[in-house]
């Protein structure tokens, strides 16, 4: 199951189109929570499968897959967050997020157990992130967006996947081992 989402605006695009992609998110479950990404972040959503385990890298980083030619690590949100390794099933996915690094772009898996949607969000509907009262670090959290009535958190992107503090915190790991 290979579900390309389109991560690129087209090349011409009115301020209502753009308004409107901005305002769409791929929402996923996770340990029963629902959270959202935008859309423009997402590149495709694969079926569970094919990682290849690194030796001692932390938790949250379940291993890497080959994406047409390219390694690409995979990340546990669930682990990421400070919780357990999410449990795998027949509805895990893999959804590939693009994030910036040092001015360039890099592809990153993340684990989810189980991708919901796409909605659209009204700017109205969306509120400012809490400083409190969740179970994943505040700076995580973008902004949170209300649907039918529950709020779902959108999450920061270059922040839950910054490679600059994953990799920091592998050479952590490096260190206590040794």
């Amino acid at each position: 199951m290979n579900l390309p989402v389109n991560s690129k605006p087209p090349l011409k695009v009115d301020a209502a189109e753009a308004q409107t992609e901005e305002d769409q998110y791929l929402t996923f479950t996770l340990q029963q929570e629902m959270f959202a990404i935008g859309i423009l972040n997402i590149k495709e959503i694969l079926e569970y499968g094919q990682l290849t385990t690194v030796p001692l890298m932390p938790d949250f980083i379940r291993g890497v897959i080959n994406l047409r030619g390219a390694v690409v690590p995979v990340i546990d949100l669930g682990a990421r967050f400070g919780g357990c390794q999410s449990e795998i099933t027949k509805r895990t996915c893999i959804v590939i997020i693009e994030v910036a690094c040092d001015g360039e772009h890099q592809d990153l898996g993340v684990v989810v157990d189980t991708v919901s949607e796409v909605l659209e969000i009204p700017e109205n509907n969306i509120q400012p992130a809490p400083t409190f009262g969740t179970h994943i670090r505040a700076d995580f959290i973008e902004k949170m967006g209300k649907v039918n009535g529950k709020f779902v958190i959108i999450l920061d992107v270059n922040k839950v996947l910054s490679v600059e503090e994953m990799a920091s915190v592998s050479q952590i790991a490096e260190a206590s081992v040794d």
